[in-house]
């Protein structure tokens, strides 16, 4: 919001003010100083041919509308649309390509977007290629002529490797590739991605951004005048929108999210470091400790290092009596809300990855994955430590 106005500087609003305002303006009827959920689905046209703003409820929604703003603010991007899912957003995306353009991947993503490209695009003449994005040699040497999209997820899940978006960036430019950045496990207010490079950005708005573990959505940030187009009419044409109550619950969250990622933040931080300290633990994956390969870049291009921790016990026996044994810490799908949710990536979330495929990304039927929530951290440590005593030290 830097610039000029009848003669005044306007002063740049800081994140957390642009979380609770950007784009969202009191309501004009009653002046509510939070969006109204519109539970519509069409709207009243004043004549025929008269150019009226809205017209049916897959195409705009004010409550819906209200949050693509305020994501487009926050990532600092031309403009944000709304999914019901993260994985439909980035479907959208994906829709940007034709039958025969090759995409290079990080090979440590979600286990759902492998299922989505390997299991369903594959098969419409898209082609991957799965790389270390953590080395940008290696995404060099496997862009091909018929590339057209460099795909990131940073920090990786779940082995939180860290990729140098500013280098991504240049390899992307170099090659006229479009980079696409997941930001889920950072969110806008630990990580930047457009700022670095990113020409859009994908988020699963179930986790961090909501934030409360009672929506299921996701968001695409586009920079370009032509994805913005594009990504609009790919949104209308299929109809994967968010919901406008979840629309109304995510905004909600993010009025939040500042404070929330600091306690995520300050928590996780100090239960990496007593998992370092843990005999029956063999390592600890947490890009906020020294030990992190790649922790040096993770302090340049990160504000954080977030609340997600995996860590390794072994084996899958071990891993099961440690899970069994807790009581505060919830086995659970999904991360981010407020409460601590744990669990075993090769069985629940990259269970739809092939076996040899996820021992070459390291989750092994050994690895735990922890998203520490809000809960008092002695106490989440407390819950872990009488868990890992059920477990025989190496």
């Amino acid at each position: 919001m830097a610039g000029k106005r009848a003669g005044k500087r306007v002063r740049k609003l800081s994140f957390a003010t642009q979380a609770i305002h950007a784009g969202q303006d009191p309501d004009p009827t009653t002046g509510a100083v939070m969006q109204p959920i519109y539970q519509v689905s069409t709207y009243r046209q004043p004549g025929l041919g008269e150019g009226w703003k809205y017209d049916y409820a897959r195409t705009i929604n004010p409550t819906r509308a209200a949050l693509e703003r305020n994501l487009a603010a926050l990532e600092g991007g031309a403009a944000a649309h709304c999914f019901a899912s993260g994985m439909s957003a980035i479907s959208a995306v994906m829709h940007l390509l034709r039958s025969g353009d090759h995409v290079v991947v990080s090979r440590n993503v979600y286990g759902g977007t492998y299922r989505l490209f390997e299991g369903l695009l594959r098969q419409f003449g898209l082609d991957f290629t799965w790389v270390d994005s953590t080395d940008l040699d290696a995404i060099a040497r496997a862009v091909t002529a018929r590339t057209k999209m460099l795909y990131v997820e940073t920090p990786t899940n779940p082995v939180l490797g860290i990729t140098d978006l500013a280098g991504a960036a240049r390899i992307a430019r170099k090659h006229r590739l479009r980079l696409v950045v997941d930001n889920t496990f950072m969110s806008p207010f630990f990580q930047r991605p457009i700022e670095l490079g990113a020409d859009i950005v994908v988020h699963s708005t179930t986790k961090y951004l909501n934030g409360h573990s009672d929506s299921v959505g996701g968001c695409a940030v586009t920079t370009r005048a032509d994805d913005v187009e594009r990504i609009g009419w790919i949104q209308n044409s299929v109809g994967a929108i968010l919901a406008p109550v979840d629309s109304f619950l995510v905004l909600r969250g993010i009025k939040t999210l500042p404070i929330r990622m600091q306690r995520h933040d300050a928590s996780a931080r100090m239960i990496a470091d007593w998992l370092a300290e843990r005999r029956q633990v063999r390592a600890v994956f947490y890009p906020g400790m020294k030990s992190h390969p790649q922790h040096a870049l993770a302090k340049r291009q990160m504000s954080g290092f977030g609340g997600m921790i995996s860590f390794e016990l072994g084996s899958l026996g071990a891993a099961k009596r440690f899970l069994g044994r807790l009581t505060l810490c919830a086995l659970a799908e999904s991360l981010g809300g407020v409460e601590t949710l744990i669990s075993h990536p090769a069985t629940m979330t990259h269970g739809s990855v092939p076996k040899k495929d996820r021992q070459l990304i390291g989750v092994t039927d050994g690895l735990v994955r922890i998203s520490v929530g809000l809960e008092d951290p002695d106490d989440l440590i407390a819950d872990l430590d009488q868990a890992l005593a059920s477990i025989q030290a190496r």
